[in-house]
């Protein structure tokens, strides 16, 4: 489907997503669909996992990453098995404690954190890349300054119609940003409170 990044391609193919599937429903593991995981969120369905991994651009091994919306942590697993260390946030309580259980056993290097994603980890700042997997109404400022100079963020924006355009931020060295699309897409909405 276009996808020609390697470790993309490589990782995709190492990390079992039916291992993110609840048991009843692992017969929709490898249909290239959204699935529904409970609280309202989904699992991307794998093109749109594999196209915002290689608009990331994960070009050397551990690469601080903060992602916005841990799900059902398949996204943090494709990065980690990609080589970056991933910081992942989630603000529906009871998926938090259901995917980092998960993640502990399939992805030990990733960090999850409940909270809200709109404000990022300022603690662990700066990320050489930020993925947010939800559609965003804006692109939040806090992310903007978490993002290191000559880091790269993807974030799905409200385009309307229940579309998204899926947007590539690079940080120049100056702290210009510089902006590209790359398509339409459609997620769930990326809320703010921690519930």
């Amino acid at each position: 489907m276009g996808i020609s990044d390697t470790l993309v391609l490589e990782a995709m193919n190492n990390v079992p997503r039916h291992f993110f599937f609840d048991a009843a429903f692992i017969g929709y593991a490898y249909e290239n669909k959204p699935f529904s995981i409970g609280c309202g969120q989904t699992i991307s369905q794998p093109y749109t996992v594999a196209k915002q991994s290689e608009l990331l651009n994960i070009n050397r091994k551990n690469l601080k990453v903060l992602e916005i919306g841990t799900g059902s942590g398949y996204q943090a697993a494709i990065l980690s098995k990609m080589g970056a260390k991933v910081f992942s946030i989630e603000r529906q309580r009871d998926l938090y404690f259901k995917t980092k259980k998960l993640l502990e056993v399939l992805a030990p290097r990733v960090q999850c954190f409940l909270g809200d994603g709109y404000k990022g980890l300022p603690p662990y700042a700066p990320f050489d890349r930020i993925i947010v997997t939800a559609a965003a109404p804006y692109i939040p400022d806090d992310l903007i300054l978490q993002l290191k100079e000559g880091g790269v963020m993807v974030i799905p924006v409200n385009a309307g119609s229940g579309q998204q355009i899926m947007t590539k931020l690079e940080k120049l060295d100056n702290g210009d940003v510089v902006k590209s699309t790359h398509g339409d897409f459609n997620f769930v909405p990326l809320l703010e409170n921690v519930k």
